[in-house]
């Protein structure tokens, strides 16, 4: 057990270094107002939470900085959360500002998010498993072109261009997505496949004239990607940290945020609540020298999403760990609604 003078001055060191990125000593600890101690008395403590594993000694200064210990301590005993009022309805009014689709909602709470912290933040959206198909569409925008449209039952809007090539029959086109209408609608998105190479294929070749043209072209048009994705903002804000300006750290880390579905993956099944993985505690290389805080939103009772704040170990936990609390609730309470708005 730490005693009340170690707790204090190791909230102290955490906070100032938080803030100024700089080791801390004991002569601008003795200067706070709320520390009434002698220079030595504190330059004592410090060495005893260095030997505890609290703290670590730099090569370049006398002062001390956090370990990942003494972060983890910090964060499960020291923490207060501090009030975020007015972020929450910062996000509160763009989420209410007549956005309609659930990919607008999640983008932006993400940028926003972003935004107000200065960390990267990243969304995960409900499992692709209770992701359903709601409806496929082609517009057409010229001769040969046209926008290929998928919405889920999470409001998730897919669409892409594309040419329609000359031995495709337009009515074709419009017969076949009836079709995958009449019979895809409700399946769960990761099912596609299985019922369109059973029965539709059938249905398709007894109505659809050329059918094998046109059904591979469709399947390549509607279900080469899948519609579950990751919702980024500020993927940029750990350069402006001072931990990354080691060249090798930046060019890890950002390999790793290309790879979508190891970012997934690390998401996926995120616990109830804030929780909070300190450096090492990560299982990912590339954000070792990092805090990852994820938070779960809810759309119904079945459907889940993960929310993500992505920063170096310095993290202003006081302010990150109940923003992301706030917000969650926010999302779960919104999207709900969304979703009972377009069952």
């Amino acid at each position: 057990m730490l005693t009340e003078r170690q707790l204090l001055i190791l909230q102290v060191i955490i906070d100032d270094f938080i803030e100024t990125a700089q080791p801390v000593g004991s002569r601008s600890i003795a200067k706070k107002e709320s520390i009434h101690y002698s220079s030595a008395t504190i330059r004592n403590e410090m060495a005893d939470l260095e030997d505890l594993g609290y703290l670590e000694k730099t090569h370049s200064s006398s002062g001390r900085i956090p370990s990942e210990r003494g972060y983890r301590y910090y964060v499960d005993h020291l923490v207060s959360p501090e009030q975020t009022t007015g972020n929450i309805q910062i996000i509160r009014n763009i989420m209410q500002d007549g956005l309609l689709e659930f990919e607008q909602i999640v983008q932006s709470s993400a940028e926003i998010l972003s935004r107000i912290t200065n960390y990267t933040s990243i969304i995960l959206g409900p499992e692709v498993f209770e992701t359903k198909l709601k409806q496929l569409q082609i517009i057409s925008l010229t001769g040969n072109t046209a926008v290929a449209i998928l919405v889920t039952n999470t409001g998730h809007v897919e669409h892409r261009s594309f040419s329609v090539p000359e031995a495709i029959n337009p009515s074709d086109l419009e017969k076949m997505v009836n079709i995958l209408n009449d019979r895809l609608y409700g399946v769960p998105i990761f099912k596609l496949h299985e019922r369109l190479n059973t029965e539709i294929i059938n249905l398709m070749n007894k109505y659809v004239t050329d059918f094998e043209t046109t059904y591979d072209y469709l399947k390549a048009v509607f279900f080469s990607e899948n519609p579950v994705k990751l919702y980024f903002g500020g993927k940029t804000n750990l350069l402006m940290q001072p931990e990354f300006n080691d060249i090798n750290k930046v060019r890890s880390f950002y390999s790793m945020i290309e790879e979508e579905d190891e970012i997934a993956n690390l998401l996926k099944g995120a616990s109830d609540g804030v929780k909070v993985t300190i450096g090492h505690e990560n299982k990912v290389d590339a954000i070792k020298d990092c805090s990852l805080i994820t938070a779960t939103y809810e759309m119904n009772e079945e459907q889940m999403g993960t929310i993500a704040l992505l920063g170096p170990t310095r993290m202003e936990y006081k302010k990150v760990i109940n923003l992301l609390d706030a917000l969650s609730n926010e999302m779960s309470d919104v999207l709900y609604k969304y979703y009972q708005d377009n069952e």
